[in-house]
């Protein structure tokens, strides 16, 4: 088990972490990392961040979100707090059954100097629409882009509720002509950001300079410089020494060793969830579904394994999500039956580190209930493929609810849909099925947000999924630093209005 934050000293930063730390922020960027800078309101932002790029911060991989995060690259629309698509790089659109049109913002450039124009969204969507693989808010869409005048047409195979959210996505960011020169799509001097990436390190740096002519308004700080530290305790450490401004991703056993006002507490839209298959085996019984439910208990588990920062589910749809908890309704469910000694497997992974904790506390807590409980810990490339053929009784996995739509439809419809793709309960009930093409099939806003609601009743009341708990993402934020965000999606972090004091 592992020792509680708050026993460990700080010897537990290690001497590799120590050289990790050395001199992590001494070369300065650019010409006005060494303070204020004229037109802004303070000093360069000074970031450690968790994963270092893999795959040369191109926008169709992940590495779009770090994008996103620098506020370099941009996106025809934006999410508010709900999921809704506001705008950025388009002012408004209109549909008409499968196209939409995007009406694109006037005065816009690349920070190459080159314009905005229809002709280059066609052109950057049309790369990511055709890229292999596609970017992943594109899987299974089939989509054309057209300029049409100022605006721009993006039509669906099938008609499409979700296009402006899916157009919201960082890894359809839109880039200048440059980005797309190489085998590689390079956003180095091709976003529209309040900052222009000027250098990229390989894994180890990058540094942004502000842009002047962002359409939005100037920048309060004259920059970033990103460092990646992949180490938790090296990176939380940068924060204690004064090396970095912005810390992500402080890892749960890190956070009380830090200054509590430095350290900042987002809901996540992630869910740890207890799968339990419903298509073979002891599970397949609701009434041994339900004893499970009624023999967990995930406040303990919050306060022991996560030693209280995490929020306890009362849906899968946790406090990321505020709207969730304001329209969600009792559920019935079917009652708990006896276990009397039935053998169940519980499967996880080792990836990510809490998770084979909490294992081992629903073995002690099933045990009591009446059950025999083994468990099977893998790495997750070793155990996905076994849990996805439903060769557990059941699974633990820390799953995100909302993808990069920013809309839980489809990771309800991917886990718990009969044809869904990540179906690890090996779920197949008309009920939810009918609520989830219902779901799918409204148009957004407080419609389609009910429709969800009914669609998370109608999978609670199988108990094929039992939420445990909502996770948070732990970030630190130095004394100086003003306007920095705290983003449950992780899509904002530095902002035109971040600056150090």
């Amino acid at each position: 088990m592992r020792l509680p934050a708050r026993l460990l000293p700080l010897s537990a930063v290690t001497a590799a972490s120590a050289l990790l730390l050395t001199g992590c922020f001494s070369e300065s960027a650019s010409d006005g990392s060494a303070g204020d800078s004229a037109g802004g309101d303070g000093k360069r932002v000074r970031v450690a961040m968790m994963n270092p790029p893999r795959s040369g911060l191109s926008p169709l991989s992940d590495d779009a979100f770090k994008l996103s995060r620098w506020s370099t690259a941009e996106t025809l629309v934006t999410l508010d707090a709900d999921g809704d698509a506001e705008p950025a790089l388009a002012t408004k659109w209109q549909r008409n059954g499968r196209t939409w049109t995007f009406e694109i913002r006037d005065g816009v450039t690349f920070h190459d100097g080159t314009k905005l124009t229809a002709e280059s969204v066609v052109r950057s969507l049309t790369k990511a629409a055709t890229a292999s693989p596609k970017p992943r808010i594109l899987d299974g869409v089939d989509l054309t882009v057209k300029a049409d005048g100022d605006s721009v047409a993006v039509t669906t195979g099938t008609e499409d509720p979700l296009v402006p959210q899916r157009l919201s996505s960082p890894q359809l960011s839109i880039l200048a002509a440059k980005a797309y020169r190489g085998k590689t799509v390079s956003p180095v001097g091709a976003g529209t950001g309040p900052f222009e990436l000027t250098k990229v390190n390989g894994t180890s740096s990058a540094t942004l300079d502000r842009y002047d002519d962002y359409w939005g308004g100037t920048a309060k700080s004259p920059g970033i410089d990103v460092k990646f530290v992949p180490d938790g305790t090296a990176r939380a450490a940068t924060l204690r020494s004064g090396e970095a401004d912005v810390v992500e991703a402080v890892p749960v056993s890190q956070a009380a060793l830090l200054d509590k006002d430095l350290v900042t507490e987002v809901p996540m839209p992630r869910t740890n969830t207890l799968y339990l298959n419903t298509g073979s085996g002891p599970f397949k019984d609701a009434s041994l579904r339900a004893a499970a439910r009624e023999g967990l208990d995930a406040e303990s588990i919050v306060k022991g394994v996560y030693e209280g920062r995490a929020d306890v589910a009362k849906g899968l749809l946790g406090p990321a999500l505020p709207w969730a908890a304001d329209l969600r309704k009792p559920v019935e469910r079917a009652k708990s039956g006896d276990p009397n000694g039935r053998t169940i497997t519980i499967g996880t992974f080792t990836d990510r580190a809490e998770l084979p904790e909490v294992a081992q506390t629903l073995q002690q807590q099933l045990q009591r209930a009446g059950f025999k409980v083994k468990l099977d810990v893998r790495e997750y490339a070793n155990i996905e493929s076994d849990a996805l053929a439903g060769e557990f009784d059941a699974f633990i996995l820390s799953r995100a609810t909302v993808l990069d739509s920013g809309d839980p439809a489809a990771y309800l419809y991917s886990d718990f849909g009969s044809k869904g793709s990540f179906n690890i309960s090996q779920l197949s009930d008309k009920k939810v099925d009918a609520a989830l093409e219902r779901a799918a099939g409204t148009k957004t806003g407080d419609a389609r947000r009910r429709a969800v609601i009914d669609a998370e009743a109608a999978v609670l009341a199988t108990d094929a999924a039992i939420p445990m708990l909502h996770e948070r993402v732990i970030q630190g934020d130095a004394a100086g630093v003003v306007n920095v965000e705290h983003d449950p999606r992780e899509r904002a972090l530095i902002t035109a209005d971040t600056y150090v004091k």
